[in-house]
């Protein structure tokens, strides 16, 4: 694959492995992925229900409808990311973002809302994943958790940063006039778009390379030229879905990534609906964040030698706890040590999950083995919302749904500890 002109001009100069300069690259793509997390839509979810008078299952429903969507690409863009690289995947998930999200400031109806939000939620669902992951799989072997925390931390930055940004241009636009009654959040989604343009693009368009073996290296380069990368299995998708490794693994995604959407996108108005102030409740979803990032970072300075499902079982019993810890909150002070414990959970999951199918199965089909695993992944994600929305809606609070993914979190932690890594008949 003809890799870009500029990273062969820096290659030759730097005193450094070009991966961290990929790096780099996937560390500002994935701060620009946050754009339509679910944390940066529910900033969103009070003014927009109040000023169109919509129910938060109708607004959740975006959610999962653009996660259904990307269930049905994945598995056809895995194959094609590790034929083609990353580069233009990303490219065109940043763009895609950028614009979708800043036109989010010209809904005037349920239906367009759906069709801009449901485009920017399938391209954070499965490009972006597929693409993070597989270049940065494809560049770091033996520095892999390292690699994969730095990146989570990048992404964890994006969510502690657009949700604080919206919410901050909200509240400007409201102050200086700016905006007509119930408007303000058209100034939030204007600040969430441009930040993921100026972010992101640029540098996935001029320095990304697919793999490094085309441009002459090795993945994880030492000073001495040698490579650290140990012996990898090379495992095809199809033996790969033979083995109850992936299966379990899988299983444990459907478990996980309901409470992880679920929680995450309902959080602002459950706080807010418990008397707590919306800029305290943006804080506490910032704070969520900023443990997560760390959560993440730490993650990849463990041990390797400790197995990664362990890891993946705490993990989800964080997220257990701080779903069940945040159904009695009545202040910002009471709700912060939930969402510090389900910061945990969500940091660990991030960093964890995309190496555990790297390391199990190497990463010769790691895009076409993860786009499978991505579509129950995303289908998960998409439940999550909707079911709260609907619990909601139904019983006047976020009770019934919290318990919900409590339990569900709390089977994840069972289900993980069988997964064991796959060894090669």
């Amino acid at each position: 694959m003809q890799a870009p002109p500029l990273p062969r001009v820096l290659i030759a100069r730097l005193p450094f492995f070009y991966g961290w300069v990929v790096l780099g690259c996937l560390c500002l793509a994935g701060f620009a992925r946050q754009g339509p997390a679910v944390a940066t839509l529910s900033i969103f979810v009070v003014p927009m229900t109040e000023a169109f008078a919509w129910s938060r299952t109708e607004m959740a429903g975006a959610v999962s409808l653009g996660g259904l969507l990307a269930a049905f690409i994945s598995p056809v863009i895995g194959p094609m990311v590790d034929r083609r690289g990353a580069r233009l995947v990303l490219c065109l998930a940043v763009a895609g973002t950028g614009l979708a999200t800043l036109a989010l400031s010209l809904t005037h109806s349920l239906l367009v809302f759906y069709l801009l939000f449901c485009f920017a939620r399938m391209v954070w669902a499965g490009p972006f994943d597929l693409g993070l992951y597989s270049a940065l799989n494809n560049w770091f072997v033996a520095r892999r958790a390292v690699a994969t925390s730095i990146v989570t931390l990048a992404q964890m930055a994006g969510l502690v940063a657009l949700p604080l940004i919206a919410q901050l241009a909200m509240t400007a636009s409201t102050m200086t006039g700016g905006a007509t009654a119930g408007s303000d959040w058209r100034a939030g989604w204007v600040a969430v778009g441009a930040t993921v343009l100026i972010v992101g693009f640029l540098p996935c368009w001029l320095l990304l390379v697919r793999r490094p073996e085309d441009v002459g290296l090795q993945p994880d380069r030492l000073a001495d030229g040698t490579t650290a990368a140990p012996v990898e299995a090379r495992w095809s998708r199809g033996e790969a879905m033979r083995t109850p490794a992936f299966w379990l693994l899988s299983l444990y995604t459907v478990l996980v990534y309901p409470v992880q959407a679920g929680v995450s996108l309902h959080q602002a108005p459950h706080l807010i609906e418990h008397g707590i102030p919306p800029v305290a409740a943006a804080s506490v979803i910032a704070i969520l964040a900023a443990v997560s990032a760390l959560a993440g970072l730490g993650i990849g300075f463990l041990p390797r030698r400790w197995p990664v499902r362990y890891l993946m079982a705490v993990a989800a019993a964080c997220l257990s706890a701080g779903s069940f810890g945040l159904i009695g909150v009545s202040s910002t002070e009471i709700a912060l040590l939930p969402a510090c414990l389900f910061g945990l959970g969500i940091g660990g999951l991030m960093v964890l999950l995309p190496m555990a199918w790297a390391d199990y199965f190497g990463r010769e089909s790691f895009g076409a083995i993860r786009g499978v695993a991505l579509s129950l992944q995303v289908t998960a994600q998409a439940a999550g919302p909707l079911v709260s929305g609907m619990l909601r809606d139904w019983s006047g609070d976020y009770t019934d749904s919290l318990l919900l993914f409590g339990a569900l979190a709390v089977a994840a932690t069972i289900v993980v500890l069988a997964a064991r890594r796959p060894s090669r008949p």
